[in-house]
């Protein structure tokens, strides 16, 4: 997935996760790349933009509701990732959730 998620009228809910990665890959593009997998596969889920650079990480996943991102933060496979980011991955992360009530779109 990449560009600016087709998300849907609003109202809808936005995660953004904020993170300073430690150095090194160590496991963390291939589980990257398995959770937007499987985070796509769940209910409620409604798209994703995210940019890194060498110093920071930003990832907005969007979704339906409170308990479709509730589900997902529950999943089995998404917190054997949390954990591993917790331990290994990250120097520090923050993580917001925000109730998207407006949006605007511009295209060329």
């Amino acid at each position: 997935m990449s560009g600016i998620a087709k998300t849907p009228e609003p109202p809808y809910y936005a995660v953004i996760f904020a993170s300073q990665r430690t150095e090194g890959d160590k496991g963390y593009g291939r589980m990257s790349d398995k959770m937007v997998e499987l985070a796509s596969q769940q209910k409620g889920f409604l798209g994703l933009e995210s940019a890194k650079d060498e110093e920071l990480g930003i990832t907005v996943s969007y979704w339906e509701s409170l308990e479709s991102i509730k589900e997902w933060k529950e999943h089995s496979a998404h917190q054997v990732a949390q954990d591993k980011g917790k331990s290994e991955w990250y120097q520090n992360f923050a993580l917001r959730i925000c109730k998207v009530e407006r949006d605007r779109f511009f295209e060329m």
